[in-house]
């Protein structure tokens, strides 16, 4: 037993769980922590809004694999943190957000910049917790990490009122915590494991979904092997893009609403259709009713509620992914041979690719988005970090921006939070300082957390940032072209900001370049430079991205253009 504040007490634990960054603001309910910091190498990076703090703390995690943290006052300071950690639950990243609350004596009495954030927050975190006394903090913060980064990944919220980080109690630091009701199945079950096995053993034309678990679970290793024993095309969802090298011959693209024609149509054909580590969600699936209908499918998740419940399975696994994939890849070993690279069905994803293959205009005076991405990939390191806005400049991402290992690509999937891209890329860069990190934004998404900036410059976390700009809410203009008849509301953004001249502002570097030269130009200096760099690139606000399935429709409803 030591005795100590509730302050120097979460400090203390937050060094026992190995934190070396922390992403927040200060503020009046947090001061005690926050002073508390002081007296320790945790590195506190100032952020110029909690949001951007939350989506910081998210990039961290998903380019480390490690838990990100991120704090924040009471009141608006801890409303802010909500979009940030609901974007980190919804795509199972672990992140753990720490928030001040008014004394004890003032919760319930509507005192200043009081919010009962543990009701807020109750359905977009995976656990939260109010503590009262400081004793409670070091089982807290402890509860908080194993909770977060077990199972399935998500956030946590921890609430400290004010007065509790000012008294000092006798307490302890516990090495393990426990939960009656919360259980979570790494191991699959071997009966489980058969059943799958069996069916892929049978399999003509296997087909492999890998989801954002295949990279939670550090499976992409695994998943290699098995696709290539079976000979079987993987397709990814836009989480699990990473999870195998975009320039593997086994590799259709990704699936979904914007997904290849390759990938797409493949499932549509599939007879067994192994999906691991994915939930199915409306924008992979497109119709429910018209999804895979030909396959039968497998499913492999840790997250037992996720079986059966937006696509009925013929059986699953319920386990971790890499657990999983090993265990199935045994089996396969024993009762199959290995498939043949000249196979009917990998002939089939080779006319379909051909079939598709995308030619670009060139009778075009603005730059056009795809080829865009196509020269920043040629510039970039091949283990450079990519992170996405929402919107068409994710999906070009998604489709045109070559990813050749997992924690690479990181994108707001679940959520599809606006300004994302470049808070986490900050974040990425504060995990991966040796790495290459760039933000593929919109004009938009990026004025959404624009002030950033100033986080990157003053502390030293260097990013690039590439704007697709059609001073457009691209995604809003395109689908009211095709739905809406054209009816633009809402969607123009004008001719404001000047982004080079906001990058400076900010003691940043800007460039609006003119022509193709000019672009690789300002690449090759912005990958050079140690200086955060915005690139503003002018494309046609008319742009559509395609493939694109249209809502309500099943994958193999495509359409190519307009």
């Amino acid at each position: 037993m030591v005795y100590m504040t509730g302050a120097e007490a979460f400090i203390k634990s937050l060094e026992k769980e190995k934190v070396d960054i922390i992403f927040g603001l200060s503020g009046g309910a947090i001061l005690p922590i926050c002073d508390a910091f002081n007296d320790s190498d945790i590195r506190f990076v100032l952020a110029r809004h909690e949001q951007g703090a939350a989506h910081m703390a998210d990039g961290y995690a998903r380019a480390s694999g490690r838990i990100g943290v991120c704090l924040a006052t009471s009141g608006p300071g801890a409303t802010n943190l909500v979009t940030g950690i609901a974007t980190a639950n919804i795509d199972s990243s672990p992140v753990v957000a720490f928030t001040g609350q008014v004394p004890r004596d003032m919760i319930g009495r509507d005192a200043f910049q009081e919010v009962d954030i543990i009701g807020v927050s109750a359905s977009i975190t995976k656990y939260n917790i109010q503590v009262r006394r400081p004793k409670e903090i070091p089982r807290a913060v402890k509860a908080a990490f194993h909770i977060s980064n077990t199972g399935r990944k998500g956030s946590v919220l921890v609430d400290i009122p004010k007065d509790v980080q000012t008294l000092s109690e006798e307490l302890d630091f516990p090495e393990k915590v426990s939960f009656k009701g919360y259980r979570f199945f790494e191991e699959p079950d071997p009966r489980e494991l058969d059943w799958a096995a069996t069916l892929l053993a049978r399999a003509q034309k296997p087909m492999i979904m890998a989801g954002g678990g295949v990279i939670a679970s550090n499976a992409s290793s695994e998943l290699l092997k098995l696709a290539e024993f079976m000979m079987a095309p993987v397709a990814t969802t836009l989480m699990g893009k990473g999870a195998i090298p975009s320039d593997h011959p086994l590799y259709a693209g990704g699936c979904g609403m914007h997904g290849t024609c390759e990938a797409n149509s493949l499932i549509g054909e599939a007879d067994v259709l192994l999906v691991v580590g994915a939930r199915f969600s409306d924008r992979t699936t497109g119709s429910i009713q018209e999804f895979s209908t030909n396959s039968k499918i497998i499913h492999i998740d840790i997250d037992r509620s996720e079986i059966d419940k937006n696509v009925e399975t013929v059986t699953r696994v319920v386990g971790d992914a890499k657990l999983a994939l090993n265990g199935i890849l045994k089996r396969l070993e024993k009762v199959r041979r290995t498939g043949s690279p000249e196979s009917p069905w990998l002939k089939r994803m080779k006319e379909f690719r051909e079939q598709y293959a995308m030619s670009e205009s060139k009778d075009n005076p603005h730059f056009k988005a795809p080829s865009v991405v196509k020269t920043l990939r040629k510039f970039l390191p091949r283990n450079a970090i990519v992170t996405t806005e929402v919107g068409q400049c994710q999906m070009w991402a998604a489709l045109y921006f070559d990813t050749y290992a997992p924690r690479t690509f990181l994108t707001s999937g679940g959520l599809g939070t606006m300004g994302w891209g470049f808070p986490a890329a900050i974040g990425a860069k504060a995990a991966r300082p040796d790495v290459t990190v760039v933000d593929i934004a919109g004009d938009g998404s990026f004025g959404m957390t624009e002030n950033s900036l100033a986080t990157s410059v003053e502390e030293d976390l260097p990013v690039i940032v590439l704007i697709l700009n059609n001073r457009m809410l691209g995604m809003v203009a395109q689908w009211q072209r095709l739905f809406y008849g054209r009816r633009y509301i809402a969607a123009k953004l004008g001719k404001t900001p000047d982004f080079v001249k906001l990058a400076e502002a900010y003691g940043a570097v800007g460039f609006q370049p003119g022509n193709t030269v000019e672009l690789e130009k300002a690449i090759k200096e912005a990958v050079d430079s140690e200086v955060t760099t915005v690139i503003d690139v002018p494309i046609d606000p008319e742009e559509n991205v395609f493939p694109m399935v249209p809502p309500g429709r099943g994958l193999k409803d495509f359409l190519v253009e307009a």
